[in-house]
């Protein structure tokens, strides 16, 4: 049977949505290693796959491409059912309005701090100090919808937990306690637990 072909990076939160969503929904894949520090994406045989020159892209078994970690996601909770795309229309636009958060308010600070700091060896006096400050709002963003319901957008496991906790469960990497922000601990052990995720794995 034509796989899926998900291009990733392993160490990057964003990659490992798609993977975790493919693999929650038992869906068939090819992985291909891709080193973003490398400039693996800038090579002529990536950029023909997708000119943005990003990571994730998930290749359909009819060849179509199709980029960007939270599109990735929708695709797949799409075709292939299951819970992360909830059937009620407000429900579902629930989910979208914490994809939404998750790329404007949450991953542009705790995903690039982390990067910066563990990745580019840069030393916290270095950085700029909104990364630190925003990066803390959006965690207590989560720790207080965390107080009212177990999963992000409500009462089940949904494509926005998988997205928020791509970075939020190495948020420590880029200098972020998120045993400061009550639940945030027993939310990353739920949703890992829920996706099957070896807390050993790195990220």
């Amino acid at each position: 049977m034509t796989k899926y072909r998900i291009y990733g990076d392993r160490r990057s939160g964003n990659c490992l949505k798609a993977r975790w969503t493919a693999e929650f929904l038992n869906i068939s894949y090819e992985w291909v290693d891709i080193d973003v520090v490398k400039g693996d994406t800038h090579t002529e045989e990536f950029l023909a796959l997708n000119p943005s020159g990003q990571v994730p892209l998930l290749v359909l078994p009819d060849g179509r491409a199709l980029s960007q970690s939270n599109a990735i996601i929708l695709y797949l909770a799409a075709v292939h059912g299951g819970p992360l795309a909830p059937a009620d229309p407000f429900e579902r636009a629930k989910v979208h309005e914490w994809l939404f958060w998750e790329q404007y308010s949450h991953e542009p600070y705790i995903a690039v701090r982390r990067y910066q700091k563990a990745f580019l060896g840069k030393r916290d006096e270095d950085l700029d100090p909104r990364l630190l400050a925003n990066g803390r709002r959006a965690l207590a963003r989560m720790a207080l919808q965390l107080g009212a319901t177990p999963y992000i957008a409500g009462e089940r496991l949904t494509a926005a937990d998988i997205a928020l906790l791509a970075y939020t469960r190495v948020a420590h990497e880029g200098g972020f306690d998120v045993e400061e922000f009550p639940g945030l601990s027993r939310w990353i052990a739920r949703v890992e637990r829920d996706l099957g995720i070896d807390v050993r794995e790195a990220a």
